[in-house]
């Protein structure tokens, strides 16, 4: 006797049955991926603008150090205008003709993800350098400092 094979095909029923998981697993997963691509836009964008505040800050202390009355202001003195600033004092150095501090500034952001909203600190250090100019008046220099290794 022969055997004789037979081939099935599956009803269009069972198809749907495979193929409707698959493609709804596979709408889920780009879904989720385009949403947590914007949210790690949005999240670089709010720790910019966080880092932008701290330079806005850099500057705004330096104008104050320099506008202390009787020449440059002493280690405490420059420890309270740089904590009204959002900042902290790593390192004073002053001389007759200069005033050089490094200064760790922070700014908050939202920091956003599947799980809901965080509060975030982005932080930038920077040289102020402060020197008497022809005229007597303290002229500044704020630059960002790489990393902040002074303490």
């Amino acid at each position: 006797m022969a055997r004789q094979s037979r081939v099935t095909v599956p009803s269009p029923g069972c198809l749907a049955a495979i193929v409707v998981p698959v493609v709804a697993v596979l709408i889920a997963a780009s879904v989720l991926m385009v949403m947590h691509y914007r949210q790690e836009r949005v999240n670089e964008r709010n720790m910019a603008e966080a880092l932008d505040r701290t330079a806005a800050l850099a500057r705004s202390y330096a104008r104050d150090v320099a506008a202390a009355p009787n020449g440059f202001p002493g280690q405490e003195a420059v420890r309270d205008v740089a904590e009204r600033h959002d900042g902290r004092l790593l390192s004073y150095a002053r001389s007759d003709y200069s005033l050089t501090t490094t200064v760790r500034f922070f700014g908050e952001y939202e920091d956003t993800s599947m799980f809901g909203v965080s509060h975030s600190r982005a932080y930038q250090c920077y040289s102020i350098v402060l020197r008497k100019g022809a005229e007597g008046a303290p002229q500044a220099r704020t630059s960002p400092l790489e990393k902040c290794n002074v303490i």
